[in-house]
């Protein structure tokens, strides 16, 4: 569940949510993005000023800190670059000096793409905040957005909704950069419906395969000084840097967008999971005019989100369809974040999240019990669950809080402009951890693919559960989407993006689609890392290129060991590589070897990309 908070500090209460703040980053609702900022002038003389900077460089130090707080630093030296034609120039000063130049938006990710835990003040590491002048939108043609690197998805879609256009599926959260979008291949939920048609300029795989042209920073071999190239989405090379993790710097990107198209997003939470995880034919087929799986609804609408609190057995199940009109029932928003009960965190909600960070973690089930029912509650306004619940979720949800739930009006019938309802997650989210892995299967067997992740997931929870080990308090997410198609570009010559999660298989070309499959818990859950790893290796041997493939999701947890994430050796020196090289043709190596030339001295860069990205 996303939510945000009262602030105030009740007593008698548990961990209220100012409180809860200070004692975990699993909540939060972003102060910590200014903590400690400090100028060149009162830096401590552990870290001393990075010498002999580009004149007129704005220099401040600040730690890092990533969305779920599971990324930590000292305060680090950081600038923001008033311009593009900054960066070069940076760049040439990283390389003089040995130091390392690292690409900061908004710090909404997991993974350690940016920075490692832990980075002590000490390091050659320098962030290059874009968020605070790179931020320029402006119209490139009557189809397509010119956007710097730190503009929001938010500013993104609102600028293109004032033109008329839309994008098909982005990420949920508004407060993220194009840049890091880009970066990582983010994507939304959507492939077509039954009898739907592709409209020109819009696309169903990552917002990535959107991109036409590029500009980013590369060393010019003729004067052997970084300079600002742009690429075309026709010049091989582009594939590279489309989704490059952090290996470059992209200062802008002109995007492709369609028309918009209005949408109706309808929720519903009567559906048990053992129907709509179903395994094919294991229930009798559902009838045209009532689906009752997850296949059937993404078939009707094409895009479908699916949120699994845990220990409960009705998810959350929303569905987005294309409707021009809107219909009788359906509650018209011209806003985005239309899910307050997410958006504004429940006091009931806090003091179970409380106990949990605090090492009450056998209220995992309660807690997803809770969240459940605030969700329909909020959604439907259906008091039926509460009345049959026990006497502490009653306790838990009083008058009060049910009156606070209903007061925005009830949001299970939803239409509006498309950005209004693809973006839903504000930052004031409760804060946690998440693994995430894409399965790249035939759309005819995406029931069987969900059906496999939800009996290996449930498995694995009964398994815990049955030793008195909770590892998991969140929420299961599951999403489709197709793969990178260049030809949706509209660019003649285009190349899918190398390291995309969403690149088809050469050899597979029947396999059209892919399963998103997110898992997420608090950080610091005992078991936790131990858990993802059995689900992980569980997942790697159902989905095992035989008729269905697995690819990490690059900005989600992955390759655990038993205690930590991105730590498997086997995982990043083998199984990850061989995802992104089976089937053959361009990707893996190609994509390492271009970074590697226009950037050899590794100025874009860190250990972890070090050792993942090699040949």
């Amino acid at each position: 569940m996303t939510a945000a908070a009262h602030h105030h500090d009740e007593p008698g209460h548990g961990l209220s949510r100012r409180r809860l703040l200070g004692a975990s980053a699993a909540l939060g609702a972003g102060a910590w993005l200014l903590r400690g900022t400090v100028g060149p002038d009162t830096a401590r003389a552990d870290a001393p000023v990075p010498p002999g900077l580009p004149a007129g460089t704005e220099l401040f130090r600040r730690v890092y800190q990533n969305w779920s707080g599971e990324v930590r630093t000292d305060q680090l030296w950081t600038c923001a670059p008033r311009t593009p034609g900054e960066v070069p120039a940076l760049a040439d000063w990283a390389r003089a000096h040995g130091w390392r130049l690292r690409a900061q938006g908004h710090r909404h990710t997991w993974a350690p793409l940016t920075v490692a835990d832990g980075t002590p003040a000490a390091a050659r590491v320098l962030l290059l905040d874009t968020t605070r002048h790179l931020t320029a939108i402006t119209a490139d043609s009557p189809t397509t957005v010119r956007a710097q690197s730190g503009a929001s998805m938010e500013a993104l879609l609102a600028h293109l909704a004032e033109r008329g256009l839309g994008l098909t599926a982005v990420p949920a959260p508004g407060e993220l950069t194009v840049g890091g979008v880009l970066a990582i291949g983010g994507h939304g939920s959507a492939v077509p419906a039954a009898g739907e048609q592709r409209p020109d300029g819009h696309g169903y795989g990552s917002v990535s395969n959107q991109v036409t042209r590029l500009t980013a920073v590369v060393l010019d071999p003729a004067t052997d000084r970084y300079t600002l190239r742009t690429f075309d989405r026709s010049e091989a090379d582009s594939a590279a840097f489309l989704v490059h993790l952090g290996r470059a710097f992209v200062t802008e990107v002109v995007l492709r967008a369609g028309a918009d198209r209005p949408l109706r997003c309808v929720s519903r939470l009567d559906l048990p999971a053992a129907e709509l995880f179903a395994r094919p034919g294991a229930l009798p087929p559902s009838s045209p005019s009532r689906p009752r799986t997850f296949a059937d609804f993404v078939e009707r609408d094409g895009r479908v989100e699916a949120i699994w609190f845990a220990y409960t057995e009705r998810p959350w199940l929303k569905t987005w369809s294309v409707t021009p009109n809107r219909p009788f029932a359906a509650r018209a928003v011209d806003e985005p974040y239309n899910y307050p009960f997410s958006d504004s965190v429940p006091e009931p909600v806090a003091r179970l999240a409380g106990d949990l960070v605090s090492g009450t973690w056998a209220s995992a089930p309660l807690f997803g019990q809770l969240q459940y029912l605030i969700a329909k509650i909020g959604l439907t306004g259906d008091l039926t669950d509460v009345l049959l619940s026990g006497d502490l979720l009653r306790e838990l949800l009083t008058g009060e809080v049910i009156t606070h739930l209903l007061a925005g009006g009830l949001r299970s019938d939803l239409w509006g402009p498309s950005r209004t309802l693809l973006q839903y997650v504000r930052p004031t989210t409760l804060r946690v951890t998440a693994n995430g892995y894409a399965i790249l299967a035939r759309r005819a067997d995406l029931q069987w693919v969900v059906a496999e992740f939800a009996d290996r997931y449930r498995e694995l929870l009964d398994a815990y559960r049955a030793r008195g080990e909770f590892p998991v308090n969140g929420a299961v997410e599951i999403r489709v989407t197709g793969l990178d198609d260049p030809a949706w570009s509209g660019v003649p010559g285009a190349r899918p993006p190398l390291l995309s999660a969403l690149r088809p298989r050469p050899d597979r070309p029947e396999w059209d689609t892919a399963v998103w499959l997110d898992v997420l818990a608090f950080p610091g859950t005992p078991g936790l890392h131990r858990f993802a790893r059995d689900l992980e290796q569980a997942l790697l041997r159902s989905f095992d290129g035989t008729r269905a493939g697995l690819r990490v999701e690059w900005s989600k947890g992955w390759a655990y060991t038993e205690d930590a994430a991105w730590a498997d050796p086997d995982m990043l020196d083998r199984v990850v590589p061989a995802s992104h090289r089976a089937g053959g043709g361009a990707g893996w190596d190609e994509a390492v070897t271009v970074l590697d030339r226009h950037d050899p001295h590794r100025v874009f860069g860190n250990p972890f990309l070090d050792r993942l990205l090699k040949l």
